[in-house]
């Protein structure tokens, strides 16, 4: 397989900011010719398939800024600098839903975008819900609203485009997987 590797020439950061850098790079194809990448470095991130008791899925409302509207997600966010993702998924739980958990139990990772970004995702299935009785502070720029939704429901935002991010549609098509075959 390495006929198919590319090797980076040159690398020239073009952006840095507080979630993800740009780099412009300049790689030498299999075939010998160059081309130029445009590569988005960032630190990674966690999400959460929260399940309650009742089987419902906490998920948030928020309005993201790059898609120009409100979305409902699982709740997720990026990894601290050394951060181990077990604990940035217990962090994003409290903080996003005023939730801990009992069992917190690491399904996959997977690379949102591997074209032109890095960022890998590690889901995580949480259960064993407890509602903390102070909630844990979002950050200052984060306004959300927490719900809580049966498969059906989240089946339904994912129809009308309330869902429509990979993530969270990949959690509840898992969700509705796992009902299909009786787990």
């Amino acid at each position: 397989m390495e006929h198919l590797n590319e090797k980076t020439l040159k690398s020239e950061k073009l952006f840095s900011g507080r979630v993800i850098n740009l780099y412009h790079e300049e790689v030498l194809l299999p075939n010998g010719k160059t081309s130029t990448r445009e590569i988005v470095k960032h630190p990674g991130a966690v999400a959460i398939i929260a399940l309650t008791e009742d089987y419902k899925i906490l998920m948030v409302r928020q309005y993201r800024k790059a898609m120009e509207r409100i979305l409902v997600e699982i709740p997720a966010g990026k990894l601290e600098k050394g951060e181990k993702p077990e604990v940035t998924a217990k962090r994003e739980l409290e903080e996003e839903t005023g939730y801990t958990c009992s069992s917190l139990d690491h399904l996959i990772s997977f690379y949102t975008s591997p074209g032109f970004a890095d960022e890998l995702v590690h889901l995580y299935v949480a259960t064993g819900l407890e509602k903390m009785e102070v909630k844990a502070e979002l950050d200052e720029d984060e306004f959300i609203d927490v719900l809580e939704v049966t498969l059906e429901e989240a089946l339904a935002f994912i129809q009308d485009q309330q869902i429509y991010d990979a993530k969270t549609a990949y959690a509840v098509q898992y969700l509705q997987l796992k009902s299909a075959v009786g787990e």
